[in-house]
C-alpha cells in the first residue's frame, strides 16, 4: 500500500493531472506532433519511410539502412547515409557497455567496484550507427509535469518499481510511471526530509538555504527525487549513480527532466572540480566509505567547500546490529582525522561539517593521520585521474572570498575569474553577449520556453550561456573539455553545475537525454586531434544523446559549418544556416539543426 502521506486529496490531484495530460495530448499542446518517421526493419538495403501524421500528408523516403555497423578507420559514410543500429541497441551507452566491461573483469579491481566506472572500448569496437528509440517511444512529457510522470514506454523497465515501490521511488500507473517523491530514507516524501536536514544543519533555526547550501552532489541518487525537491529552494544538484543493479535509475531521472549523469566513485577522481559543493549527500548510496583507509572520503573532501556538509543517511548512522557499529567507529575516526566535525545525528541521518580549521589539518598531518597530496594532484582538470589516498592541503582556499547566494552568485565576479586571466570587463561583456544570443536562438528555433528542458553546453567556457538561461525552465549541463583550461571551477563559483569531458569519447549518459545541445567552437578545438575525434564522431555522439525533435546549435568557422551542412542529412538532421554577430563584432555562421523523430518498425 502507498504511505498514508499520499491520501485521498493526493489521489484527486493525480486524477486531475492525468485528465489535463490526456486533454493536452489530444489537443496537441502537450508536446506537439507525436508521430515519428518509420523505417522497416528488413535487410541492409531497406529504406526509411514516413508515416502520415495529423499534421502532414504523403510520405518521405530515406535511404539509411538498419545494420549493426562498427567504427572503421578510415571513416567512410555510405552513400545511403549513416546506418541505423538494430532496435535492441536502443539503450546503447558505449563507455558503460556491460558486455564489453565483462571482457575486462579479470583486469579490474572488483573489490573497489572498478567495473562501474567508465570503460570505453577501442575505436574498432564502438558502434557507428544511429541509436534508435525503443518501441512505442513517445516524445517526453514536458516540465514540470515530468517531475512526477513519464511515459512508461520510454523507460520500459519494471525492476525499480518492484523493489523500491514500497519506498515510493516509482510506481506503475497504466501507461505512465509515477514518482511520488520518496526515497529509501524519505519514503514519506523528499520535502519533509529536506526540511529535517535544514533543521539539523542550523540547530533547528533555518533551512538548507540559510545553512549556505547552493550546490549539492548527490551520490547514488536513485531516480533523483531529492534533487527534484531541492529545485524550489533554488539549490542546484549534480546527481550521479552507476549503471548497476538499480536498473536505469539515471535514465528515469533524465526522463523526468532532472540533472543527472552516470558515474561511480571508485578508483578515479569524479569529473568535477575541487571545492565546488556546499553539501555531499549519501542516502543509502551503497558506497563503503570506511574501506581502504577512507580514500573515497578524501575524494569527498576534495569536492566539498570549507564549511560544507556531508549528509549520511545509512544504517551505520543508527543501527547497532551486525557490523554497523564497527563501520560507524571507522567513519568517526576517519572523519576526525580529516578535521570534519559531527554536528548532528538524528532519526537515520548523521551530518558532518568540513571545518575551516588550518591548525587541525597541520597537526593531523604532522601526526601522520593522513598523507599530504603532491600539489599536482589538484592541478588541471579532474578527468581520468587515479585516486590517491591523500589529503589536499590548499590553505589558499581558507578564508577565501565568500560567495553570495543564488541568484546573485550567477553574476558575481569571483577571484576564480581573475586567476583565469578573465578581467571583470570581459566577464560582464560575456554575460551581456549570451543574453542577446539566447534571445536570438529561441527566435530562430521558433519554440516556446516550455519546449526545452534538458540542455547541454558542450564547450561552456565560463558558463555565460547557462546564466542567460537562468529564467527559463531548463537545467544546463556545463561541459568543459578536459584538454582546455579548468574554467569549470569558475562555473561552479557562479552556482552552476557541470562536468569535465573529452569529446573524443562518448559521454556518460543514456541515449535521448537532451532537448538542446549547444556547441560553440567545439569542433574547431578538436580539429586535427585524429581518429575518434573527427567531426563525424562527435556528430554521432550528439545524435545519440539528443532526444527526437531536439535541437543542436553549432557556431563555427565556415569551413566546418560547410562540412556539417553536407553530412547533416546523412544523420537525419534538418538544419538552417544563419549569421550572428560574435563577441569580436564579426559574423559567426550559426547552424540550427533538428533531429528528426524516426523509429524502426
Amino acid at each position: 500500500m502507498l504511505s498514508a502521506a499520499f491520501d485521498l486529496k493526493s489521489g484527486q490531484f493525480i486524477l486531475l493531472a492525468l485528465l489535463l495530460m490526456i486533454g493536452a495530448f489530444y489537443s496537441g499542446t502537450f508536446f506537439g506532433n507525436n508521430s515519428p518517421v518509420y523505417v522497416p526493419q528488413f535487410t541492409s538495403n531497406s529504406s526509411f519511410y514516413s508515416s502520415p501524421s495529423a499534421s502532414s500528408s504523403g510520405s518521405s523516403r530515406f535511404t539509411n539502412r538498419v545494420a549493426l555497423t562498427y567504427r572503421k578507420t578510415p571513416l567512410l559514410i555510405s552513400e545511403f547515409g549513416v546506418d541505423v543500429c538494430p532496435l535492441e541497441f536502443n539503450e546503447y551507452i558505449p563507455c558503460h557497455n556491460v558486455s564489453y566491461i565483462n571482457t575486462l573483469r579479470s583486469s579490474l579491481d572488483l573489490s573497489r567496484r572498478e567495473e562501474l566506472e567508465r570503460h570505453c572500448p577501442p575505436l574498432e569496437k564502438r558502434l557507428f550507427c544511429l541509436v534508435p528509440p525503443p518501441k512505442d517511444y513517445n516524445l517526453p512529457i514536458r516540465w514540470p509535469t515530468s517531475r512526477d510522470y513519464v511515459w512508461r514506454s520510454n523507460v520500459n523497465h519494471t525492476h525499480l518499481a518492484e523493489v523500491k515501490g514500497g519506498q515510493n521511488w516509482v510506481h506503475e500507473m497504466n501507461q505512465l510511471w509515477w514518482f511520488p517523491g520518496g526515497g529509501t530514507h524519505f519514503k514519506h516524501g523528499a520535502s519533509e526530509y529536506i526540511q529535517r536536514l535544514g533543521n539539523m544543519t542550523t540547530n533547528e533555526t533555518g533551512d538548507l538555504r540559510s545553512a549556505g547550501v547552493v550546490q549539492v552532489l548527490d551520490v547514488g541518487c536513485g531516480v533523483a527525487s531529492f534533487s527534484a525537491y531541492l529545485l524550489p529552494h533554488d539549490i542546484q544538484t549534480m546527481s550521479f549513480a552507476p549503471k548497476d543493479g538499480h536498473e536505469n535509475q539515471i535514465q528515469f531521472a533524465l526522463e523526468r527532466g532532472i540533472a543527472a549523469m552516470i558515474s561511480a566513485i571508485s578508483t578515479k577522481q569524479l569529473p568535477y572540480p575541487s571545492n565546488s559543493f556546499e553539501m555531499v549527500h549519501c542516502s543509502r548510496c551503497r558506497v563503503d566509505w570506511h574501506e581502504n583507509d577512507g580514500i573515497l572520503l578524501k575524494e569527498l573532501n576534495r569536492l566539498l567547500r570549507y564549511n560544507g556538509y556531508f549528509v549520511y543517511s545509512a544504517p551505520p548512522a543508527y543501527r547497532k546490529d551486525k557490523d554497523f557499529p564497527m563501520i560507524w567507529d571507522k567513519l568517526v575516526y576517519l572523519t576526525s582525522a580529516m578535521c570534519w566535525k559531527l554536528i548532528a545525528q538524528k532519526v537515520q541521518t548523521a551530518i558532518w561539517i568540513k571545518q575551516e580549521n588550518q591548525s587541525c589539518l597541520l597537526q593531523n598531518a604532522e601526526q601522520n593521520l593522513f598523507d599530504v597530496c603532491d600539489p599536482e594532484y589538484d592541478s588541471g582538470t579532474s578527468w581520468n585521474k587515479p585516486l590517491r589516498n591523500c589529503m589536499i592541503l590548499d590553505t589558499s582556499k581558507l578564508d577565501s572570498q565568500k560567495l553570495p547566494p543564488r541568484p546573485q552568485r550567477l553574476s558575481a565576479y569571483s577571484v576564480g575569474f581573475d586567476a583565469l586571466g578573465i578581467k571583470q570587463e570581459r566577464f560582464i561583456s560575456d554575460m551581456i553577449f549570451w543574453q542577446e544570443q539566447v534571445s536570438h536562438y529561441y527566435r530562430l528555433m521558433n519554440v516556446n520556453k516550455t519546449d526545452i528542458r534538458n540542455v547541454m553546453d558542450m564547450n561552456a567556457f565560463i558558463g555565460g550561456f547557462s546564466v542567460a538561461l537562468n529564467t527559463f525552465p531548463v537545467w544546463v549541463m556545463n561541459v568543459v573539455p578536459a584538454s582546455m583550461n579548468n574554467t569549470l571551477s569558475a562555473i561552479y563559483d557562479r552556482g552552476l553545475i557541470g562536468a569535465f569531458h573529452d569529446w573524443c569519447e562518448p559521454f556518460s549518459t543514456y541515449p535521448r537525454t537532451y532537448d538542446l545541445l549547444h556547441a560553440n567552437h567545439l569542433f574547431s578545438h578538436y580539429q586535427n586531434r585524429g581518429e575518434g575525434c573527427l567531426l563525424e564522431d562527435i556528430m554521432l555522439e550528439m545524435d545519440r544523446i539528443l532526444r527526437p525533435q531536439g535541437f543542436i546549435i553549432i557556431r563555427e568557422n565556415e569551413q566546418i559549418t560547410s562540412r556539417i551542412r553536407d553530412i547533416a542529412p546523412m544523420f537525419l538532421w534538418e538544419f538552417e544556416s544563419h549569421s550572428l554577430e560574435n563577441e569580436q563584432k564579426t559574423m559567426d555562421t550559426v547552424l540550427i539543426a533538428r533531429k528528426k523523430f524516426w523509429a524502426i518498425v
